[in-house]
C-alpha cells in the first residue's frame, strides 16, 4: 500500500455502505474531505494561484491575520477559477476516482457556499440556529470540530461566517472556514454592514424566492409611483434639471411615507426631507442631457447623452456627424448598456 497524508489516506479507505450515514458520520466524513481538499489547494500545483488570490484578498500592508488566511484558502478552494474556468474543487473531484458517491455529493454542496452576516438565534448541544440577515432564512448550523467551537459565541450575537450544506441531510448546514463573532451590542453597525452587503451583492439576499418576489413587489409600487409623479417613465433633461427632478420625487415618497405613518414617531436616524437623495456620477454630469428610463424589468436606469441617441433614430442622417456617430459607438461598445436603451 502506497504512503499518503492521514486524509489521502481516509479518502483511500473510505467504503460505501448499505446504511444511510448518520448526520454524526456526514459531520465526520466532512472533516476528512476538507482536510484532503485543502491539501490540494495548498499543493504547489496551485501555489502561484494561491499566491495571488492571497495577494489580492490582504490589507493594504499585505498582512493577514490567521482567521483571515483560513478563509482565503477556504474560498480559493472552493469558488474562484483558477485554470480554463475550472474551480479548485472542480479538479479535486475529477483526481479522485475513488471517492464514493456519497462524498461526491457532499463535495458538490460546496460549490456555491452561503456567505452571510448571520444573528445567532440560539445553540443546542450540537449546533447554533443562525439567521442570516441578508437573505432572512435561518441555518441549522454545525462544525467538524466538533460543537465545543460555539461555546464562545455570544448569546444573541452575531456572526460573520460562510457555510456549506451537510448534503443529503436537509437543512443542515457546516461551518467552513473562519467566523469572526460580534456581540449584541453591536447590532446597529452588523445592520449596517448587512445592508451595505446586500446593496453591492444583491444575489446574497435573492437565495430567499420569497426576496426575490418581494423586490418585484417594490419595484413595480415604485415604477407606479415614478410615473405618476412624472407622467411618464422614460425623461430627457440636462444633468442639472434631472438630478433636481430626481430629488423632488424621493422627496414627495419620504413625505407620503412619513405621512402614512404621522402616529409614530419619526425615527432619529432618518434624514430631513431637504436632504439630497440623489447625485448624478461624475461621469455623466458634463452630458448635455441625462436619459432616465424607468423600465418594468430592468428598473430604473440613467444613460449618459440619450437625447442624441434618441435623435438619431428618428433621424438616421444624423449619423453623418461624428457626434453622434461617437455616442452611438459609445453605446454600441459599453459592457455595461443593455439592450434598453435600444427598445425605447
Amino acid at each position: 500500500m502506497r504512503g499518503g497524508t492521514r486524509s489521502e489516506i481516509a479518502l483511500r479507505t473510505m467504503k460505501p455502505g448499505g446504511e444511510e450515514p448518520s448526520l454524526a458520520s456526514l459531520i465526520e466524513r466532512s472533516a476528512e474531505l476538507k482536510r484532503a481538499l485543502v491539501d490540494f489547494a495548498c499543493s504547489p500545483r496551485f501555489e502561484r494561484h494561491l499566491g495571488q488570490f492571497a495577494l489580492e484578498a490582504a490589507d493594504s500592508g499585505g498582512d493577514l491575520s490567521g482567521g483571515e488566511a483560513i478563509g482565503i484558502i477556504d474560498r480559493f478552494a472552493l469558488q474562484p477559477p483558477v485554470q480554463n474556468g475550472t474551480t479548485v474543487l472542480a479538479k479535486f473531484l475529477n483526481s479522485r476516482p475513488g471517492l464514493t458517491a456519497a462524498d461526491r455529493e457532499m463535495l458538490r454542496g460546496w460549490r456555491e457556499p452561503v456567505e452571510g452576516i448571520f444573528e445567532i438565534r440560539s445553540k443546542d448541544r450540537d449546533a447554533i440556529l443562525l439567521l442570516n440577515l441578508l437573505d432572512d432564512l435561518e441555518y441549522r448550523t454545525y462544525s467538524n470540530m466538533g460543537s465545543a467551537v460555539f461555546r464562545p459565541l455570544p448569546e444573541n450575537g452575531f456572526v460573520i461566517a460562510r457555510l456549506v450544506p451537510i448534503r443529503p441531510v436537509p437543512d443542515a448546514w457546516l461551518i467552513s472556514g473562519s467566523v469572526s463573532s460580534y456581540l449584541k451590542s453591536g447590532a446597529a453597525q452588523i445592520a449596517e454592514v448587512a445592508i451595505d452587503l446586500a446593496t453591492k451583492q444583491p444575489e446574497l439576499v435573492y437565495r430567499n424566492p420569497a426576496k426575490i418576489e418581494q423586490g418585484w413587489k417594490q419595484m413595480r409600487a415604485d415604477r407606479a409611483s415614478f410615473i405618476a409623479f412624472f407622467g411618464c417613465d422614460e425623461l430627457v433633461l440636462p444633468p442639472a434639471e434631472a438630478e433636481e427632478r430626481i430629488n423632488a420625487y424621493y422627496r414627495h415618497r419620504q413625505e407620503a411615507a412619513l405621512a402614512r405613518h404621522s402616529e409614530r414617531p419619526r425615527p432619529r436616524n432618518i434624514p430631513g426631507l431637504d436632504v439630497p437623495a440623489f447625485e448624478l456620477p461624475a461621469e455623466v454630469a458634463d452630458a448635455e442631457t441625462i436619459g432616465i428610463i424607468y423600465d418594468e424589468i430592468d428598473g430604473l436606469n440613467f444613460y449618459n447623452e440619450y437625447g442624441m441617441l434618441r435623435d438619431l433614430f428618428a433621424d438616421p442622417a444624423l449619423a453623418a456627424d461624428e457626434r453622434y456617430s461617437r455616442v452611438l459607438r459609445g453605446y454600441l461598445g459599453s459592457e455595461t448598456i443593455g439592450p434598453l436603451p435600444f427598445r425605447s
